[in-house]
């Protein structure tokens, strides 16, 4: 397994993420309710932020993950958001998921965040006790997602 760059809008990173939005308006408890609101580039640029794709051992697409620097800060800084966190179902259950999130982390740092912060939904269950391994704790709503019931915020670099 390998963790690379990747563009939003490469060939790898939109099938990923159709694949991901197709599983989150199906999994979303009212059907048709799921508000698709896909990655702006701009927003993954260099210096404002990363878009990686996880590859499996043949080099296959298989994750994805954004992180962008938000407009907003914490009380004690910058903060990042982690956005469209995505594993294929065949590659889950290799610990995956907590190196792409170590990436992600790694690379907020690099960019001058102190603290990370995402949101989603009560029903996923999976990604809450990764998140909780990972070190978030519930904070206050940040934003005003649709497909939001929880989010999350974690203090990184210097900050910890």
């Amino acid at each position: 397994m390998r963790i690379r760059e990747g563009e939003v809008t490469g060939p790898d990173e939109s099938r990923l993420l159709a694949d991901y939005f197709a599983y989150r308006a199906e999994a979303f408890p009212q059907r048709g309710a799921y508000v698709v609101t896909g990655p702006m580039p701009a927003d993954y640029a260099p210096g404002h932020g990363v878009f990686l794709v996880v590859e499996d051992d043949d080099d296959t697409a298989v994750g994805c993950a954004g992180l962008r620097m938000l407009d907003t800060a914490s009380e004690d800084g910058p903060r990042a958001e982690v956005k469209h966190v995505w594993l294929t179902p065949a590659a889950r259950g290799h610990g995956w998921a907590r190196d792409l999130m170590a990436e992600l982390e790694r690379r907020a740092v690099g960019l001058g965040a102190v603290e990370l912060v995402l949101d989603t939904h009560h029903t996923l269950d999976g990604a809450a006790r990764l998140y909780a391994r990972e070190g978030f704790r519930e904070i206050a709503a940040y934003n005003d997602n649709p497909n939001a019931t929880r989010w999350y915020g974690k203090r990184i670099g210097l900050a910890q």
